[in-house]
């Protein structure tokens, strides 16, 4: 059962059960309550933690239907993400007995017929691309959002990989006034300045710190092939519901996605150079189920909320190991099970290690004679290379630092320390000889 507690409006419950709510996330949870405190909100959260809905229902909540001007200004930093926010805030809204005039504002618009429409009436909930809302807001003073009661910037870091900082700035200081929720998936350095700028004191969500354990972890060492043979390897001995294959970068997507659809292979490829429209295309039939297989770089892991993904296949491991969380965020969705495999080689020790540290489980396996078999190339490898061990520390224990300090104490006490060190050294290598004999 819902709690209620959260929810002020017959039309926003009846919405929610329609789209299958069940209970609330943990990041709508925590953001609700955080909210009671009327204080601006940062989140970091992994992508597929609802934290959508942990907006939009306190937009809804606090939507005055019979107001005509706007209420809540949601922005995200690509047209994909945008539409498909656009999208989930109408489905809430058509359960609402009053008419809630809600646009999405993105690089396909025509500016010039938008301005005459706004002359006419200002719509309540305005969705849409930073430079785009920015053209409408600063440029042409079109779009009258100062007084809007939310400042939502969702997917804020890739906000500002994308270049929307001087856009993020023109509109946060417009609407200063504003509540403001910040949402990322990481806090890097460049974006601090801005989020202490207008975040006054913010509420501070994270909820990032551990993988989820519905998702399985399995690498796949390449050892002397190339990745396209793994990969197709794999792939015949796999049967996903649906899989994304994660490319690192943009020019190698055409590669891999004519690999496999030479090998037959029902799969599409998207990536950042593709047209807007084709792009738009694709993702409306990636949503039908039309493909098996989907070819991306990392925007289809910020970008899109794509259902149903059963299995990732990280072809590369990501530059920012944080993003090897996002990636496999895609499958394991709202409480489903799911597999991330990861294809890695020698040179990714270091970078597999971070991940380990980070809370991530691995299972090792390797693709031999037509099957997916145990791997313990690097887990024997790691087991044997036990730690050195740094005598002049052990010797430092047992040689305590004196309060009452005399001249020339340090360099006797460093004497001593040494010599305790070498005489470990010796004691244990002595073992080592008596071991081997």
């Amino acid at each position: 059962m819902l709690d209620l507690q959260y929810i002020k409006k017959d039309y926003l419950e009846n919405a929610l059960e329609e789209l299958g709510f069940k209970k609330f996330t943990n990041v709508q949870i925590k953001t609700f309550e955080a909210l009671k405190e009327n204080r601006n909100v940062l989140v970091r959260s992994k992508t597929g933690s609802g934290k959508t809905h942990s907006f939009l229902i306190p937009i809804f909540n606090d939507l005055a239907e019979d107001l005509n001007e706007i209420q809540a200004l949601i922005l995200a930093p690509t047209n994909e993400l945008a539409f498909q926010l656009f999208n989930v805030t109408k489905q809430i809204a058509q359960k609402s007995e009053k008419n809630i005039d809600i646009r999405l504002y993105d690089s396909n618009l025509n500016s010039n017929e938008e301005e005459r429409r706004l002359e006419g009436r200002q719509p309540q909930i305005v969705v849409g691309t930073p430079g785009k809302i920015h053209e409408l807001v600063v440029k042409r003073n079109a779009l009258k959002a100062y007084r809007t009661k939310y400042f939502i910037v969702d997917e804020a870091d890739m906000s500002f990989e994308e270049g929307f900082q001087a856009e993020l700035d023109d509109l946060a200081s417009i609407v200063a006034d504003s509540r403001m929720m910040f949402f990322s998936a990481t806090i890097h350095e460049k974006i601090l300045a801005f989020l202490k700028k207008y975040l006054k004191n913010p509420v501070y969500i994270d909820l990032d710190d551990t993988f989820e354990n519905k998702i399985s972890h399995i690498w796949l060492p390449i050892k002397h092939q190339t990745r396209l043979v793994v990969l197709n390897d794999l792939l015949k001995l796999i049967n996903p519901y649906l899989a994304i294959i994660f490319i690192n970068k943009k020019e190698n997507v055409p590669m891999v996605y004519q690999a496999l659809t030479k090998e037959g292979y029902n799969c599409c490829m998207l990536h950042g150079d593709m047209p807007i429209r084709e792009r738009k295309r694709i993702v409306r039939e990636i949503l039908n189920l039309k493909y098996q297989y989907i070819v991306a770089t990392d925007i289809a892991a910020r970008g899109i909320d794509i259902p149903g993904v059963s299995h990732v296949i990280q072809y590369e491991l990501p530059y920012d190991y944080e993003f090897y969380v996002h990636r496999s965020g895609r499958c394991g969705r709202m409480g489903q099970t799911g597999i991330s495999y990861a294809l890695y080689d020698k040179l990714d020790d270091i970078y597999l290690n971070l991940l380990n540290k980070k809370g991530v489980v691995p299972e090792y396996f390797e693709i031999k004679n037509g099957e997916i078999l145990p791997y313990k190339g690097r887990n024997t490898r790691q087991a044997r290379i036990a730690p050195k061990k740094n005598y002049i520390q052990i010797a430092e224990t047992h040689i305590p630092k004196s309060k009452k300090v005399k001249p020339g104490y340090k360099k006797k006490r460093q004497a001593e320390v040494e010599k305790l060190a070498k005489a470990l050294k010796r004691n244990d290598d002595k073992k080592k000889w008596r071991r081997s004999r």
